[in-house]
């Protein structure tokens, strides 16, 4: 489950920077043409030097968020190479998880109790320690044996002279006191029991709490996708605004180069956003213990346990592997 979700994160980051870069790219280009417009009306002197040196920073600012994209995207390009295997090209949009995500956070939580594999997996444990308490209590019980024997002698001095001997001996063995090894050994395995026990409980509760978190965060990321396009449409007609009111003396420099600031924050907002939504979509899955290539019908071949050791539990010699190696 693991390797999925970190190989989803991965993909995610790809695009989520990949989708940043190009904004940030085209925000330089925007600039430009803003910081030549500046200096044209500079010339006839309808703005100040002021102003020019403001389109001059910001233009600054924003190449300098392109490196920082570029090194971010770099970065998730190695992490993608590492979980996947390859190297990103033509990645589709990422699409969340729903289909499996269950209808409201109770069920999610019940799902998760009975079916993850680290609380199956404690559970397990606990029937083992018992067992040992069985096998360590058996020590003490009576041991029951029965042993027989034939034997004939040939007496090679006296003709026609033999002898057929036959024995049955049967043995009863009750422990009565051996030094309190064996004592001391059940009242550990005892103990044993009750740790496990209390480590499946803790294991419980943490996935309750991994599928809380998730669960809230999917929420959260749902929320922040629709305020951040209702940023976005806001910001854009609030930039076509300042620069009408720009161009007619109403509005400054540094306006028009807020607001197109504050639209490119918002784009970037959204990205996140939506990355954060299908991320979390896969990660309420992962708490929920559902995350695994059989389930979500990832096509790949599934291992399996059983089918590997019925391929060499019956082999008498040779020491290749099933695969062939």
């Amino acid at each position: 489950m693991s390797v999925l979700y970190s190989a989803v994160q991965s993909y995610m980051n790809v695009l989520s920077n990949t989708a940043t870069l190009e904004l940030n790219r085209n925000n330089v280009e925007v600039l430009e043409e803003q910081l030549r417009q500046t200096r044209d009306r500079f010339n006839v002197g309808e703005v100040t030097r002021t102003d020019v040196a403001q389109a001059e920073a910001r233009l600054a600012g924003a190449r300098s968020q392109v490196s920082v994209a570029e090194s971010a995207l770099r970065t998730s390009i190695g992490t993608y190479r590492q979980n996947i295997g390859v190297e990103p090209r033509q990645l589709a949009p990422g699409r969340p998880l729903d289909r499996y995500v269950p209808a409201n956070l109770d069920a999610a939580i019940a799902i998760g109790l009975q079916e993850h594999p680290q609380i199956l997996s404690a559970l397990h444990a606990v029937d083992a320690a018992e067992a040992q308490v069985k096998v360590y209590e058996g020590v003490l019980y009576p041991t029951v044996s029965l042993s027989g024997s034939v034997n004939q002698r040939y007496d090679q001095q006296i003709a026609n002279s033999n002898a057929v001997v036959a024995a049955i001996v049967g043995r009863v063995t009750i422990p009565l006191y051996q030094g309190g090894q064996e004592y001391a050994q059940i009242r550990q395995a005892k103990e044993t029991v009750g740790q496990t026990r209390i480590q499946a409980d803790q294991v419980r509760d943490q996935v309750r709490a991994q599928v809380v978190d998730f669960w809230g965060r999917l929420e959260a990321a749902k929320a922040q996708v629709i305020a951040a396009q209702a940023q976005v449409q806001a910001n854009e007609v609030a930039l076509n605004g300042v620069r009408e009111e720009a161009r007619v003396g109403q509005r400054t420099t540094l306006d028009v180069l807020n607001a197109q600031q504050e639209l490119l924050n918002a784009r970037v907002n959204l990205i996140t956003a939506q990355r954060d939504r299908v991320i979390y979509s896969y990660g309420v899955v992962q708490a929920i213990g559902r995350l695994t290539a059989r389930y979500t019908a990832v096509p790949v071949a599934i291992y399996s346990a059983k089918t590997h050791s019925d391929q060499v539990k019956d082999l008498w010699y040779g020491v290749r592997s099933p695969d062939g190696r």
